[in-house]
């Protein structure tokens, strides 16, 4: 079936501006979400959206919407939640404002200047099959009720894209050259060393957990994971925080703890490098604990026809031959690996979550451009 849609079209750069206008960090509801379903059910798209959780990893809104039906199907996925802005900014981060040739706001490139680029497209393209949006409202936070709790309701409803385009900020010294064809995966831990607070001047009466502490950071810096792959860089380990029970100048504490994080290619598993990590605080502290959260597991999407079809819009559009990737940070694409192949492309990404946030006026509309040419490709029919 041929989707049929009638104009105006819907100008990217404009719905960057209204979403950026909606202050939604994660996780997030309500107003942002309104101006995407207006924008959607202009252009026939049909939208779902419900709200789900609580405090505090809640609670957060989903939306799903479809144009078109049968297949095949293509998706595109994205988030409308954004990181908190930060003091020190030039402009209202929550004001767009258009400086020249550049937009600025928080989201204009994380990522809501790419969700504003994949309407407009869809906006000027007719296609066959079905064209969905894959939306939440908690991408850069726990991800409790977002993605995963999406798919839930897809599955139920028996929805299942063929492939699916993440529209993250990939792109680095130029709009088009890097595509991601895979993430690492992330895991966050917490080792706590106990110990027995007493008075600095009385050490014999104490236990000073902080020593420990520093053999198991120690011990924790000198593993050596891997050395990396073809398709990946090396897992690191990265300490990212140290606090103790008490600040006071002359207590020692009760207890001492790190935090850190890992970032694990494919030939790791979060709950083996959980497990090394235990081990490796046991042997060097005797009585530490290690809590421990997974993000996410690693993933690649083996060549196929979303390559290709990317790849081939890029360039296209561009000129540029796009490098795949699987370096950098993660996304939902950890989720949605599980239903079909999926790919990451997006804005140029130098200011994502940093003070002045901004997004080069061409490159939303190049970005568009190159996203219509994808649904052209991928679902047949023809954009203009």
């Amino acid at each position: 079936m041929t989707a049929a849609i009638d104009p105006p079209k819907i100008d990217p750069v404009a719905l960057a501006s209204r979403l950026i206008a909606c202050r939604s960090i994660t996780p997030s509801q309500g107003e942002v979400f309104d101006v995407l379903e207006e924008a959607l059910a202009s252009i026939g798209f049909e939208v779902h959206r419900f709200v789900t959780g609580e405090a505090p990893d809640g609670p957060v809104e989903n939306l799903y919407a479809a144009r078109g039906s049968g297949g095949p199907h293509f998706g595109f996925a994205g988030h409308l939640d954004v990181v908190p802005p930060g003091d020190g900014w030039l402009t209202d981060p929550f004001v767009p404002e258009i400086q020249g040739e550049v937009l600025y706001g928080r989201g204009a490139v994380d990522m809501k200047g790419g969700i504003a680029a994949f309407v407009a497209a869809a906006s000027q393209t007719r296609h066959q099959g079905t064209l969905s949006l894959i939306i939440t409202g908690d991408e850069e936070g726990p991800a409790t009720y977002g993605t995963p709790v999406l798919m839930d309701w897809m599955a139920e409803r028996g929805i299942r894209p063929d492939m699916i385009l993440i529209g993250e900020p990939t792109s680095e010294a130029r709009l088009g050259d890097i595509v991601k064809i895979g993430r690492r995966g992330s895991v966050n831990m917490w080792v706590t060393v106990p110990g027995v607070q007493g008075h600095v001047a009385y050490p014999h009466r104490a236990d000073n957990p902080v020593p420990k502490l520093a053999r198991v950071i120690e011990a924790l810096e000198a593993l050596h994971l891997d050395d990396g792959n073809d398709a990946f860089q090396p897992s690191n380990l990265e300490i990212t925080a140290v606090e103790t029970a008490t600040r006071a100048t002359n207590v020692i504490p009760a207890w001492a703890r790190a935090q850190l994080n890992i970032r694990f290619n494919n030939l790791q598993r979060g709950a083996d490098l959980v497990d090394l990590v235990r081990r490796t605080a046991a042997a060097a502290a005797p009585g530490a604990t290690v809590e421990a959260k997974i993000s996410g597991e690693a993933f690649l999407t083996p060549p196929g026809p979303i390559y290709e079809i990317v790849s081939a819009a890029i360039e296209a559009e561009t000129g540029v031959s796009p490098r795949l990737s699987t370096h950098g940070g993660t996304s939902d694409g950890r989720f949605l690996i599980a239903l079909c192949p999926v790919v990451d492309f997006g804005l140029p990404n130098a200011t994502m979550h940093k003070l002045d946030e901004a997004a080069a006026i061409e490159d939303i509309r190049a970005l568009a451009r190159i996203y219509a040419r994808v649904i052209s490709s991928a679902l047949g029919g023809a954009s203009g």
